[in-house]
């Protein structure tokens, strides 16, 4: 649990990020339009509400599965040691697959997640992130598509969390501490 007070200020609306879903489903739709299913691959868990939402805007024959990997735990800073906590229930070898992130920050993440899947030898391997903050960036990655750039703010919602709260909230908002700033 945060042991500072703090607010959140919103940063991007609820009604921003379901136009810009719109707008980027239909890019991989056309990215993908030959596919005969595209495995949409969600990170947990911060990418849950994203995946949620990009999926049912896809126009594609989707199988959706998760993986779950961690370099925060409750912390704010990156421990740049990246766990996987929950694999892959199916196989992707031969197949087309789109990593979904809420956020890429460090890069560590994305990162160790693209060349495990690599490794699994798919069809195609392509990355969407709902957030991308390329100022912190300490590993060459980049998502294929992107959501919003935003600047070096600690942000929850939208299914980012700080300490496990704020998940919750249908909007991206900036944590701003009330007190020992």
């Amino acid at each position: 649990m945060p042991t500072r007070p703090y607010v959140i200020d919103e940063m991007i609306s609820a009604k921003s990020i379901a136009a810009r879903i719109e707008d980027l489903a239909r890019e991989i739709a056309g990215s993908f339009a030959e596919t005969d299913k595209l495995v949409v691959v969600g990170l947990l868990r911060g990418s849950f509400v994203f995946i949620a939402d990009l999926v049912r805007e896809l126009d594609l024959p989707v199988e959706v599965d998760f993986l779950e990997a961690s370099s925060y735990g409750d912390a704010m800073e990156s421990s740049k040691e990246v766990r996987i906590l929950k694999d892959l229930r199916g196989e992707i070898h031969g197949r087309d697959v789109l990593v979904v992130e809420d956020i890429v920050d460090t890069g560590f993440t994305l990162h160790h997640v693209i060349n495990l899947l690599k490794s699994r030898e798919p069809k195609r391997l392509r990355t969407i992130a709902l957030l991308d903050k390329p100022v912190r960036r300490e590993v060459d990655v980049k998502a294929d598509w992107t959501g919003f750039e935003i600047p070096d703010e600690f942000v929850v919602g939208y299914g980012i969390d700080f300490a496990q709260r704020n998940r919750n909230l249908p909007f991206i908002g900036k944590v701003r501490f009330t007190e020992g700033d």
